[in-house]
């Protein structure tokens, strides 16, 4: 699943809620149609150490185990082969700035509408929403199901 992506490039966020596997599967689409590949990028950070406030709160992370996870996930959600090249990464960072970086020079950036964030209900994400406002490219909001 790890294979270059050249030609045009789409970037997803992934971070296994419903509106990121749709995202997903909404990315492999259009790389299909312009004939391009598809970075997924999966975040992960440790609160206080990026400048928050509060304690870390898991310092037992296992980047490996991350890993293996991500590549399980768009196994299960495009299967073991996908129809576009597909690029599995994953990046430390807060995900607003590293989905904005993963963008630079994308056809388009890809975000389901609300992820795992603590607030589930809300109508748009609040990675989604700092995304459209702030990337360089195109960016397109997919919806997981109805809210």
């Amino acid at each position: 699943m790890d294979t270059d992506v050249s030609g045009p490039r789409v970037v997803v966020g992934v971070d296994g809620s419903p509106s990121s596997h749709a995202a997903l599967r909404w990315a492999v689409r259009y790389a299909g149609l312009i004939g391009g590949g598809v970075d997924a990028v999966g975040v992960w950070e440790v609160p206080g150490q990026e400048g928050w406030s509060a304690p870390p709160v898991d310092t037992d992370f296992d980047e490996g185990e991350a890993r293996r996870r991500l590549t399980r996930e768009l196994e299960d959600v495009l299967g073991a082969e996908p129809a576009v090249p597909v690029r599995a990464l994953l990046v430390r960072g807060h995900p607003v700035d590293v989905l904005l970086r993963a963008g630079e020079g994308a056809e388009a950036l890809v975000v389901g509408s609300h992820g795992r964030g603590g607030f589930g209900r809300a109508l748009l994400g609040s990675v989604s929403q700092h995304v459209a406002q702030h990337a360089s490219c195109p960016v397109v909001i997919v919806r997981g199901r109805p809210v």
